[in-house]
């Protein structure tokens, strides 16, 4: 994969930390509530829209750190967040399999910062928790899912937010953190997902350091890209690059200041944000829903830190041609050029982006680039979506090219991740 600008974090950084915390007592009372609550577990489910079961998917969502001195609270109220969502949608939260740091036993984990900004820790308080973020009770609830009644073709719709580590020996099989400070590679995720049934699909959304060498789960057998193409409908959506840290695990109590991909994502999808507000439509190609892929879309322009959103689609049209390779295709188109072939999300990404960093759209990326102010190159946020423009000229390139190309076997891969990206749950 090509490697784009270096880009410093703005925000809390979702890797592993080291560095020891001495447990203070909780806050007795305190508003740790999240904007917008869900409500009380009687009437969650009440006021939903009529939805066919068959319709439903099966949501999992395991989330947290691997231990209380990095299990922020911006972690749990993700949680809480999509499953908000999941409200706005029109879906019964209870309906979603819960995985969440130490679980339901009682113990303070929760690290986060009081109105005086001290230090303090409280029990994850989440409605519908089953148990805590294992890999055992992952497995077993991938398993209990695969053996439900009709599991078969039903979507899984799998969110993870938390921690993520760099494998520096193999990049491609970099692990996510779970609780115990248990580590999962790729490669053993992708063994869990095996199970499934082979006519299941799988929509992930990933929210962690290094999280997009998690894409090789997804379209490779075994998780290994020396490997050949998974005959399977399976995609998924990353905050960041396998090269990079992602952003937004922080111990701050206030969620209109997070700026982390969870939140653009979601809000992208159910068109309103994580403290209530309506957001602009993320439905580019007006056809009445919004899609994963327009979500993602949605977080490459509204997110406001240094992540490089990544897909499982885009990921694999990066590994088709090298850096120098790429490079001369934007080198010798103008954007608008390189517009006519893209999709609508597309667009409006590039649009957006370039107008953002005052791109000529009549021009190449390369005489774009020659003109700009070093003092930009400097600024984190110009610099971040810098690189997420470059990233959107050069997936649009290369689709470009191999659809020129006429490879068959290649052309179909590609349809077949972007069929899945371009599901959704639903009208928003």
């Amino acid at each position: 994969m090509m490697r784009f600008l270096s880009i410093l974090p703005i925000v809390s950084i979702c890797g592993l930390v080291t560095v020891a915390i001495a447990t203070q007592p909780s806050l007795k009372g305190a508003n740790l509530q999240s904007s917008s609550p869900l409500g009380s577990t009687s009437n969650a489910g009440q006021n939903l829209t009529s939805r066919k079961s068959a319709t439903v998917p099966d949501f999992l969502v395991l989330g947290g750190g691997g231990a209380p001195s990095y299990n922020e609270i911006a972690i749990e109220k993700n949680v809480l967040y999509f499953q908000r969502t999941m409200k706005t949608l029109g879906f019964d939260p209870s309906q979603a399999t819960i995985l969440f740091a130490n679980g339901n036993d009682g113990r303070e984990t929760v690290r986060y910062l009081d109105a005086n900004r001290s230090e303090r820790f409280k029990a994850p308080n989440i409605p519908y928790l089953q148990a805590a973020a294992t890999v055992d009770n992952l497995q077993q609830s991938l398993q209990q899912i695969a053996n439900a009644s009709g599991s078969d073709r039903r979507p899984l719709f799998f969110y993870f937010t938390g921690h993520g580590s760099r494998n520096r020996e193999d990049e491609d099989n970099n692990t996510m953190l779970l609780w115990n400070e248990q580590s999962l590679s790729v490669r053993e995720f992708a063994t869990f997902l095996d199970r499934l049934p082979p006519t299941k699909p799988v929509i992930t959304v990933m929210v962690q350091c290094y999280a997009g060498a998690f894409t090789n789960s997804l379209v490779y057998e075994n998780g290994d890209p020396q490997a050949k193409i998974a005959e399977r409908h399976r995609c998924g959506f990353f905050a960041t690059t396998k090269y990079l840290p992602s952003v937004g695990c922080t111990p701050e109590v206030n969620e209109a200041d997070y700026r982390d991909y969870s939140s653009s994502f979601f809000a992208g999808l159910s068109g309103t944000n994580r403290i209530g507000q309506r957001v602009a439509s993320a439905d580019y190609n007006r056809d009445g829903r919004v899609s994963y892929l327009e979500a993602h879309a949605f977080a490459k322009v509204d997110e406001q830190a240094a992540d490089l959103p990544i897909s499982t689609s885009e990921s694999w049209l990066q590994s088709q041609l090298s850096e120098a390779a790429t490079a001369n295709l934007l080198d010798k188109q103008s954007f608008s050029k390189l517009l006519a072939t893209a999709r609508p999300e597309q667009r409006f990404v590039v649009q957006s982006l370039a107008k953002q960093i005052n791109f000529d759209l009549g021009k190449s990326y390369r005489d774009n680039y020659d003109r700009i102010e070093a003092s930009d190159t400097e600024d984190e946020l110009k610099s971040t979506y810098l690189a997420r423009l470059k990233m959107e000229l050069t997936n649009i390139a290369i689709e470009q090219q191999l659809r020129t190309s006429k490879n068959i076997q290649k052309i179909a891969i590609l349809d077949r991740l972007l069929n899945c990206e371009s599901g959704s749950l639903g009208k928003s």
